[in-house]
């Protein structure tokens, strides 16, 4: 079972939703050559058994519903405002789903139209519907300017998915779009002016070129982070924290607390928050989430010794949206194994598969990473299990730092 979540974005980029994407694992290229019913029944169970907040977290799920599945009583097992109804495009019209819908509304619940294509003043469904969403690929916006508008002056909120960079993102939100869905976020911008992060970046290249030696010293790591306060403080905080406050009365006291591999661990989190400032907190929990994922992935593929590689692959595979570099410049100067230089720059060697499955999945690409986990050898339910311990350590760590 396949189930990837796709955040929602504000037009400030804050999440305030996730949609559910679901496929068993079969061989069609749609859901799974079952009913997109026990596609729906599987996201809604999967949710329960799984814990919604693990997937969610504090945010609302968009989850598809066909004509059928809308009957069920599945989906008043999530409370109103945790969930969006999203009504299929293909879905069949009658005097039966219409009345379920009043009677869906009435109890507080949203509806969206996903890949609405149709005619906004001839669709029957149009005065039942909260939420329209229009796939930029399919729907360019110059082709529908008249129904934003007129969606616009029926107080609809308007969702652009697919958006794929900042020049769309920026036209849609200037043509009144609210919502939006894509990954425009983990693009760098690479043509406009960035801050320059060079100072922070080399002090946590420092760190991790020690950390990378065979015998990192506890005395030369201890002076790199005491040049920097700010980077001192979080460190000491981040140890405060796991002490259960007890005291820790130096920066090498809290070092040797942590230990390296917790050291290494942190700095690359505190790297990417400290460069990431200008960014949405999202590209940050993506990082973390591919990071755990990617090292799960690398050990079903029997290649145990390259965990921490692919960990670290993971969470500087956002690395060029952060710094707006290209990737190749973005890791200028860092010292790091061949195996995941290739990968993020070449897109080549022993991690490359990693980063194309764990992409794959994150992006609902399900004929892609059925395809990659068979190559592989990984089954897909087990795929599905660390997805969730990906997002649940993702969590605890952005609460942590937060």
């Amino acid at each position: 079972m396949f189930i990837a979540r796709q955040p929602i974005f504000n037009n400030k980029i804050e999440v305030i939703g996730y949609e559910l994407l679901y496929r068993s694992g079969s061989q069609s290229k749609e859901y799974d050559g079952i009913s997109s019913e026990a596609s729906t029944a599987s996201v809604i169970n999967g949710l329960f058994e799984s814990g919604l907040d693990s997937i969610i977290e504090d945010k609302c799920a968009f989850i598809n519903f066909d004509e059928k599945f809308i009957h069920t009583d599945a989906l008043e097992l999530i409370d109103p405002d945790r969930l969006i109804v999203e009504m299929l495009e293909d879905v069949i019209i009658d005097a039966l789903l219409t009345d379920r819908l009043k009677e869906v509304r009435n109890k507080g619940y949203r509806i969206a139209l996903d890949d609405f294509r149709e005619s906004y003043s001839d669709y029957p469904l149009i005065e039942y519907a909260d939420i329209i969403k229009y796939d930029l690929m399919a729907t360019p916006l110059k082709s529908i300017v008249k129904d934003v508008n007129k969606a616009l002056l029926n107080n609809k909120i308007i969702l652009a998915e697919k958006v794929e960079t900042e020049e769309e993102f920026l036209k849609a939100k200037e043509m009144g779009f609210q919502l939006f869905q894509g990954y425009f976020f983990c693009k760098p911008h690479i043509a406009s002016k960035s801050i320059d992060k060079s100072a922070s970046k080399v002090q946590y290249i420092r760190i991790i070129a020690e950390l990378k030696k065979k015998e990192p010293s506890f005395e030369i790591l201890t002076g790199i982070v005491e040049q920097d306060v700010t980077l001192a403080y979080r460190f000491l905080r981040a140890v405060s924290f796991r002490k259960g406050g007890n005291l820790v009365y130096s920066i090498k006291t809290a070092l040797t607390y942590m230990g390296l591999n917790e050291i290494e661990r942190w700095i690359n989190i505190l790297m990417l928050q400290d460069l990431g400032q200008s960014k949405p907190e999202e590209l940050m929990k993506i990082s973390l989430i591919r990071s755990s994922f990617s090292a799960s992935i690398a050990g079903h593929m029997g290649l145990e010794s390259l965990t921490h590689e692919a960990s670290l692959m993971g969470l500087l595979s956002v690395l060029d949206a952060i710094l707006d570099q290209t990737m190749e410049a973005a890791l200028e100067g860092i010292a790091l194994p061949n195996s995941i230089l290739e990968a993020l720059i070449d897109h080549k060697g022993v991690l490359f598969p990693v980063y194309e499955l764990q992409i794959a999945y994150e992006k609902a690409d399900w004929q892609a990473a059925e395809k990659i986990s068979k190559e592989l050898n990984i089954d897909e339910n087990i795929l599905f299990e660390d997805y969730l311990i990906a997002l649940e350590w993702a969590n605890d760590i952005v609460a942590q730092i937060g």
